[in-house]
């Protein structure tokens, strides 16, 4: 008997409970839910909610573990996305049609608003650029797709962190060397807390020369269909052109575009 007619022979055994589709079927919604979640899952949660039986759950975790796909917490309960799982995410929002939509966004926002934009994911323990549309201007900021900037010191990975819990944010700066760009870079943790209470308030983050001196920037958050937060639109600009004060007039248009983003993300 072949893999397939295995599976499929499982799938409708009498004697458990009967779920929605094929074992395949069975296996991306695991995927999905895990994927999704606000908290890790377990086997048990996962039939439970997909009614899944058991040994099925079970066999069908142990395989998306054993690919890469989902990891075990460090206590054992509950399963995680993995890194290959959000390099996978990331490769499909780098597909052509996605990117050639992305692009025109951001090109459109940075002719609108004259300045650098910029797409950023988190990665680890910093803010990696993602997509860029750079300025006519001959002043630039030269941070090019594929660089990194800190979480406790950028628009951008300020902004991530403020869409998480509390104690997540507490024991993500705790991790971190928290290393002083310049002198407006905030080292202290309490300090750092109350600035991501406050951006998460306002809805935005700002970076007042704390990652580069000279170069001031605002972040809003991207959303998918689930309202879940996966990266930051941004720009930046340097200050002896538009002061972080000023480039508060900007705010609506950043928003639009980033509901612009948020809308061919959720159609995916």
């Amino acid at each position: 008997m072949s893999i397939a007619s295995k599976l499929q022979s499982e799938d409708h055994n009498p004697e458990v409970a009967p779920a929605k589709g094929s074992a395949v079927a069975r296996t991306l919604d695991i995927l999905q839910m895990v994927a999704t979640s606000e908290r890790p899952l377990t086997p048990a949660e996962l039939g439970e909610k997909l009614a899944i039986p058991k040994a099925t759950v079970h066999r069908l975790c142990a395989g998306l573990e054993e690919r890469g796909l989902v990891e075990s917490r460090i206590n054992g309960r509950g399963l995680l996305p993995s890194r290959e799982l959000y390099r996978m995410s990331v490769g499909v929002l780098g597909s052509s049609a996605f990117k050639l939509q992305r692009h025109a966004i951001l090109s459109a926002l940075s002719a609108r608003i004259g300045e650098t934009c910029n797409v950023s994911l988190p990665d680890g323990s910093s803010m990696i650029y993602f997509d860029r549309v750079e300025t006519h201007w001959p002043v630039r900021i030269q941070l090019p797709i594929g660089s990194r900037v800190p979480l406790h010191c950028s628009a951008s990975g300020k902004m991530y962190l403020s869409t998480l819990t509390r104690p997540q944010q507490r024991q993500i700066l705790e991790s971190l060397n928290l290393e002083k760009h310049t002198a407006n870079t905030l080292l202290d943790v309490d300090l750092l807390m109350q600035e991501l209470a406050e951006t998460a308030e306002r809805g935005y983050a700002r970076d007042n020369e704390e990652f580069l001196d000279g170069m001031v920037a605002l972040a809003v958050p991207l959303t998918d269909a689930g309202m879940r937060v996966y990266g930051t639109l941004s720009f930046n600009a340097p200050a002896m052109r538009i002061s972080l004060d000023d480039s508060h007039q900007y705010l609506d248009n950043l928003r639009a575009a980033a509901a612009e983003l948020d809308a061919i993300s959720s159609s995916s």
